[in-house]
């Protein structure tokens, strides 16, 4: 096993569905927590996060870092929504990133799409 595994329930996304991701750490030095950015690619748009590890969030954040101290078994999942309509079929880029003394350690990359 890799040191960071990052798996989405589906990469295909369509407006108001729920996003669901898991990441497990199995990065044997010490390290921060883990952070998920996302892009949606030719958009000004965002992904609003909406729960880790079963706590709601209670802002709108686009970008969620996830402190060691909440993954329990090094383990980390989460739910996310996209809200707006979509006027064309749009890539999404998801990058989850190991973070240690605010270095980025070790990062995966998924690409998704969002449409009607």
């Amino acid at each position: 096993m890799k040191d960071l595994e990052f798996k989405l329930s589906s990469t295909d996304i369509h407006q108001g569905s729920e996003i669901k991701g898991t990441i497990s750490v199995s990065y044997p030095g010490r390290y921060d927590g883990v952070v998920i950015n996302t892009q949606i690619l030719d958009s000004n748009e965002h992904i609003i996060y909406k729960s880790y590890n079963g706590k709601k969030i209670s802002q709108n954040v686009s970008r969620l870092f996830i402190n060691k101290d909440v993954m329990t078994d090094d383990k980390a999942e989460f739910t996310a929504q996209i809200d707006f309509e979509p006027k064309q079929e749009y890539e999404i880029k998801f990058r989850v990133s190991i973070i240690e003394q605010h270095k980025e350690i070790e990062s995966k990359i998924i690409f998704g799409k969002y449409s009607i």
